[in-house]
Order: structure tokens, then C-alpha cells, then sequence
């Protein structure tokens, strides 16, 4: 354990709030501490919003801590209110467990659960909480908390306004007991969470306190936000999953190099495992030439890398490459699905016609013959990346890559795909 190991979770901007910080830094240093961070099972894989508190469990298993990535069976199936403007669709048991098993398996990408010195636990809260009873929750559990208690937390005052339900207003309490359990269990004594699960995260503290007299300690990182205003872990209004089959490897590289050169230096520190020595080069480097993008890619490489693997990485520096070159026949077959995942297909039947006017008419790409014979003769058609200007050009063998697909071209930026 490093004594330095707090303050560079600071430099990095990763402590937003701390309940007695100095007794928790002094934790740290001293022993080895056992800390959880909850994941509600709220879909079938985890997303970007999830990375921060995942590798920050990461760098404290490093450290010689233990980490317990405790999957929320149980409060997955009620919904955390926090800072929601509604009350969360209600999902069925079997869903909510199979999405469980689903982060579970993503989560051992991250810590180590077969380490030698501290191997990571995994948990899931519906152990405890889907075998309780009412009246033994609230005996044990609602007995220690006042409603004024309950009602001070920002993240319950925002709701009552508009309304929350009692499924919603309890939520809290759930959240409290999960620390309990875990102190019990497995004598967990810190929780990690983002800046809005404060509330919940002292009321834990509290139920601790009262129940075993014992001091449990809370940590926030903070909420990211981005510079130009819009919402982090969203790119065109959709989430960008750790699911590579939800979010293909090179989409999550672009959502990362195309990171504003106002959020790059401070994402390094948050989600990268470089030194603050090498991040403080490579922003040196940036501010000297920001148009070589050197910060963007060292992120990007690092987090695609992290998260999907090497192979993974590289590929999808290829596909950018081939796509901002235009030299698409060199990409394979699953390299063109990840770099023209959303781009109009149309599937080339045996009958078609494989001239090119008619198929560019057949396909949708042109309005009309006229339309059609233009931008061919004016040089506006490319087919994998090469132009094409010959009005009885008839797509080959030659134009198939990997014979599946043919790239269409029209103009600059509207591409589209021919299967087979």
C-alpha cells in the first residue's frame, strides 16, 4: 500500500466528497480496507457511465485493497431515485437476474477476482434482499431512521415536488442495509459511489454506526460533465456500452478521439492507468501542437485497449484509417460491419441487375436514371473507396470484400452498403 495512494486519487480529480477524510486516509495507508461499489442491474450490460467507479475499484485493488463489486439483484428491482426526474420502469425477476449475471461477467474484466494477495469479491444483494421479510426490514432496518432523516437527502428532495413513490423513498434504506450486510459478510467498511449517491451512501454510514458501533467511511468521484455542455457516455443521444456487441470496439474508439481538447487532459487522469508524470508529457505535448491530437489518441487508445483488448484497439484504428483515407478494400468483412454499422444496406438478390445505374437506383441511392447517370459521369459515385465514372460499369467479384459487401460512396460522406 502506498501512502501516496489518496493524494494521487485526488490529483486526478477523482474525490468529490469524503466523510472524515483524514481518518479514511489514514485507513488506507495503514491496512489493507475492504470497499464496494453497488451496480444496479438496469440493462444487460454496463456503459461508460459505470467506467469511472469500475476502475477506481481498479486502482485500489492495486493499491492492496479489496474490492467488492456488489451487483444490485435486489435494488435492481425497485430503482434508485437519485437524481431522476421519474420513477424507473419496474422489470421482472428473471430479467433483472439475467442482466446480473451479464455485469458480473463484464465486471471480472476490470478487477481481478483470482488474485493471490487480495482477490476482488462479487456480491448481489438479492441474497439478502430477496429472502428478507417486511416486518424483519423494518424492525431492523426502518427503526433506525426517522423520516426527517430520510426526507433531508438532496436526492429525495428533488422528487417530492413532482412525487415519489414509498418503492422509491425506501430505496435508501435498501442501499443502508447492503453496507450492513457487506460489513457482516465480509467486514466491508468504505462505499465508493458517484457524487449522486451521497445520501444513500451516509445513510448506510449511519445504519453501521447505529447497529454496530462501528465507523463506515464514503467516498464520491465526481459527476463528469463535459465542456461543451452535453451529456457524457452518450454519442448521437445513444449510450456507449461496454458490450462491444451493443457499442462495436471502433464506435467506443470515436466517441474517445473525438473528445473536446477541454475534457481530454482531465479524462487521461480519470480513466487512463498512465502516470500523472506521463499525462503531465503528453499535455505538454498536446498545448505545443493541439492539432496532432496526441492527447485524444493517447485516451483512446487506452480506454479502447483497456476495454476490448489490444487486437481490438488496433483494429479499429485500421477502420478509421481506411475510412478517413478512402482506401476501404483493405478492411475485412467484420471490419466493414463495425465501420458502417448504421450505414443503409440493401441486399443484392440473385435476379438484381448489376449494372451500377440500376443499382444505385434499386438501392435507394439515386432519385432517378437521370440523377443517376449525373453523378456517375460527374464523379460523385465511389465503390470501395475508388472512383467510378463508366455508365455500364457492373459490380464484379472483384468489388465484393470478403464477398459480402460492396461500399458505395456518394459524394463526400454518404456511404452505403451493398450485401450479398
Amino acid at each position: 500500500m502506498s501512502s501516496d495512494f489518496f493524494q494521487e486519487l485526488k490529483e486526478r480529480g477523482l474525490v468529490h466528497q469524503t466523510t472524515d477524510e483524514s481518518a479514511l486516509e489514514k485507513q488506507l495507508n495503514e491496512e489493507s480496507v475492504k470497499l464496494y461499489v453497488g451496480f444496479d442491474p438496469t440493462a444487460d450490460s454496463l456503459h461508460i457511465g459505470h467506467l469511472l467507479p469500475v476502475l477506481v475499484l481498479r486502482r485500489f485493488q492495486q493499491n492492496g485493497h479489496v474490492p467488492i463489486a456488489l451487483v444490485g439483484g435486489g435494488t435492481g428491482m425497485i430503482g434508485d431515485p437519485s437524481f431522476k426526474d421519474q420513477e424507473r420502469q419496474l422489470n421482472t425477476l428473471d430479467t433483472v437476474q439475467n442482466w446480473s449475471q451479464s455485469i458480473k461477467d463484464q465486471l471480472s474484466r476490470f478487477i481481478d477476482f483470482e488474485d493471490e494477495k487480495n482477490p476482488a469479491i462479487i456480491a448481489n444483494n438479492y441474497d439478502w434482499l430477496g429472502s428478507i421479510s417486511l416486518i424483519d426490514f423494518l424492525r431492523d432496518v426502518g427503526k433506525n431512521f426517522t423520516i426527517n432523516y430520510m426526507m433531508s437527502k438532496e436526492s429525495v428532495k428533488r422528487r417530492i415536488e413532482s412525487g415519489i413513490s414509498y418503492t422509491e423513498f425506501a430505496y435508501q434504506l435498501l442501499q443502508a442495509y447492503d453496507f450492513l450486510k457487506l460489513y457482516e459478510t465480509h467486514g466491508c467498511l468504505l462505499q465508493l459511489g458517484g457524487s449522486d449517491q451521497w445520501g444513500n451512501i451516509t445513510s448506510g454510514i449511519e445504519l453501521l454506526r447505529r447497529e454496530k458501533e462501528v465507523q463506515g467511511f464514503g467516498l464520491t468521484m465526481p459527476l463528469i460533465t463535459k465542456a461543451d455542455g452535453t451529456k457524457f457516455g452518450k454519442t448521437e443521444g445513444n449510450a456507449v456500452w461496454l458490450d462491444p456487441e451493443k457499442t462495436t470496439p471502433y464506435e467506443f474508439y470515436q466517441f474517445w478521439i473525438n473528445t473536446d481538447d477541454r475534457d481530454v487532459i482531465k479524462f487521461l487522469k480519470y480513466f487512463t492507468f498512465l502516470s500523472l508524470e506521463e499525462i503531465a508529457e503528453i499535455e505538454e505535448a498536446f498545448n505545443q501542437a493541439p492539432e496532432t491530437r496526441v492527447a485524444q489518441k493517447a485516451l483512446a487508445k487506452e480506454i479502447t485497449s483497456l476495454v476490448h483488448g489490444e487486437e481490438a484497439y488496433e483494429q479499429a484504428v485500421r477502420i478509421s484509417q481506411a475510412l478517413f483515407s478512402g482506401e476501404i478494400k483493405g478492411l475485412t468483412g467484420e471490419e466493414i460491419k463495425q465501420g458502417f454499422k448504421g450505414v443503409p444496406a440493401y441486399k443484392v438478390a440473385p435476379e438484381d441487375q448489376l449494372n451500377l445505374v440500376e443499382l444505385l437506383i434499386a438501392a435507394g441511392i439515386e432519385p432517378s436514371k437521370r440523377q443517376a447517370r449525373e453523378d456517375v459521369q460527374n464523379g460523385a459515385i465511389y465503390i470501395n473507396g475508388e472512383r467510378v465514372q463508366d455508365l455500364t460499369y457492373e459490380i464484379s467479384v472483384a468489388d465484393k470484400i470478403d464477398d459480402q459487401f460492396t461500399v458505395i460512396r456518394r459524394g463526400k460522406k454518404k456511404y452505403f452498403l451493398l450485401t450479398f
